[in-house]
């Protein structure tokens, strides 16, 4: 399992568990992080899993992802490589 952090002045990060997936709800403070969002869509659009990770915008910088658990670690390091997370660490 990940830990992660992140700069809560910037964005806001809630997951919980959805059936067998892990559901993320982002929320973006100001207008210069959603194309990196829109990054990791095209990213996780590019691999061959049509069904790793779904993605929702939704008005005011709000975003759903729907990850599956098999691609959660994916999903994180995505975040931390576009720096939209401070820090990441095993527990």
């Amino acid at each position: 399992m990940l830990a992660y952090t992140f700069n809560s002045q910037v964005i806001d990060i809630q997951e919980k568990a959805n059936g067998q997936d892990i559901e993320f709800h982002i929320q973006l403070y100001g207008d210069t992080l959603d194309d990196k969002l829109k990054e990791i869509q095209y990213h996780f659009e590019q691999n061959r899993v049509l069904t790793d990770v779904l993605f929702y915008a939704f008005p005011n910088h709000k975003y759903q992802f729907i990850v599956r658990q098999d691609f959660y670690n994916d999903f994180i390091l995505a975040l931390m490589k576009l720096r939209l997370l401070q820090s990441v660490e095993w527990k």
